[in-house]
């Protein structure tokens, strides 16, 4: 087999050539389908609770379906990504979510809607380990750092269009025609993607490389501290994913149709933020810093902003708290772009689907034990602890990437 080292600077020169942008379309495309599938729920839990008479706890119990199986499939399907490749890897994945979309409209109860949350959190799993592999695959390294912010951007445009096109859906077709036009939606996109023509750097890559095993990535101490950083930082965002319509029904008492009308604001932001937040990265990696040090730069200056999410809690006014929410997400967008890109530059591309599955597992689990904390304590409470807390989590998951992104000693390498 010919040795990839060999390969690689001729991809490379390939790549550089021509900017891969429909294949990195088709990867914005599926991370926006898949926070599209899973917000339709956030978006309807009113009514879908009111219907099945569940509570916030058993509400919450629902949400974890999705993020067990999601949070085992993220590193399981993060690894089979790196043995199958990303073009077959993806399409399995989106295939697998999208029929669980559709299944949503026949549920009765909530052991139903467990169960289809279960197998949408299977499909979705290995979305975005996908994705960042093949956006790190498809860019030459002067803009890897964009493309993969590109590609995982997509996520915020679906979390965009989300809330108006469900209040739209619902109300026209009622709740359960909602979830099946999502599943279709997949289905458009499947066809797509096989009409698609690979690109030679995906292909020529994924078949020359080996993956390495998750006992030789589990030594490389970089890595753990980078899992722990994401098990801190992801219970954030998946409480701004799954909980944010209940409390602007329960603490500011808004409709569907007003929380349509907003919640795509923050997610709008974050949409940009990702991209921004990339393509700045690569900027100042070429004005004198080393990509490192402009990715430290950015971590550190998202993580400073994250405290807004707190006082979002407080404004009394409507504009005011999709405002601080908005610059929540900014922080996040710029955060989470260059933490994957981080990822890219500290281990090597031939693992990086399983690193970046490991770090999402990680996450996974910090977003299951936190679902399980913020029923309870929002029936007996509010949701102003679950603010209080978040506004603290991404300064501190910043000392262990600091920490990892500066350490001398490392089983792994990268080597791209």
């Amino acid at each position: 087999m010919m040795d990839v080292q060999s390969i690689e600077p001729e991809i490379e020169q390939t790549v550089e050539r021509r900017f891969p942008w429909f294949l990195c379309s088709m990867l914005f495309a599926a991370t926006a389908l898949s926070f599209l599938d899973r917000q339709v729920l956030s978006m309807l839990a009113p009514r879908i609770m009111a219907e099945f008479g569940l509570s916030n706890t058993v509400y919450s119990r629902v949400v974890f379906a999705f993020q067990l199986s999601y949070t085992a499939m993220f590193a399981l399907g993060g690894y089979i990504l790196d043995r199958v490749g990303t073009r077959l890897g993806l399409a399995l994945s989106l295939a697998m979510w999208s029929f669980a979309s559709a299944a949503h409209a026949f549920v009765h109860g909530a052991l139903g809607l467990g169960a289809a949350r279960f197998v949408l959190g299977l499909g979705e799993g290995a979305c975005f380990p996908g994705v960042t592999k093949g956006a790190t695959e498809l860019a030459p390294a002067s803009r890897r750092t964009f493309a993969i912010g590109f590609a995982n951007g997509g996520s915020a445009l679906g979390a965009v269009i989300a809330p108006p096109l469900t209040a739209l859906l619902a109300i026209r077709f009622g709740w359960r025609g909602a979830f099946l036009c999502t599943g279709l939606m997949g289905a458009i996109w499947l066809l797509c993607w096989f009409m698609a023509k690979p690109a030679t750097s995906v292909v020529a890559i994924s078949s020359t490389r080996t993956p390495i095993a998750w006992k030789t990535l589990l030594r490389d101490g970089r890595l753990r501290k980078m899992l722990f950083a994401r098990f801190l930082f992801d219970p954030v965002f998946y409480f701004y994913m799954f909980w944010i319509p209940q409390f602007l029904t329960r603490e500011r008492h808004l409709s569907l149709e007003q929380i349509g009308g907003y919640i795509w604001i923050p997610f709008l932001v974050l949409g940009f933020s990702q991209v921004f937040g990339g393509r700045l990265a690569d900027w100042l990696a070429g004005e004198q810093r080393s990509p490192l040090q402009s990715k430290r730069l950015l971590l550190s200056i998202a993580a400073v902003v994250t405290p807004v999410s707190w006082v979002a809690s407080l404004a009394t006014n409507i504009g005011w708290a999709i405002g601080l929410m908005s610059l929540l997400m900014l922080a996040h967008g710029i955060w989470i772009t260059n933490y994957l890109g981080l990822l890219s530059d500290l281990f090597p591309s031939s693992a990086i689907a399983t690193i970046v599955g490991l770090t999402g597992t990680a996450g996974g689990i910090g977003g299951m034990l936190s679902t399980l904390a913020i029923g309870p304590t929002v029936d007996r409470f509010s949701f102003g602890p679950v603010f209080a807390v978040s506004g603290l989590l991404y300064p501190l998951a910043l000392l262990f990437v600091l920490s990892a992104s500066r350490s001398r000693s490392a089983v792994l390498r990268s080597s791209s």
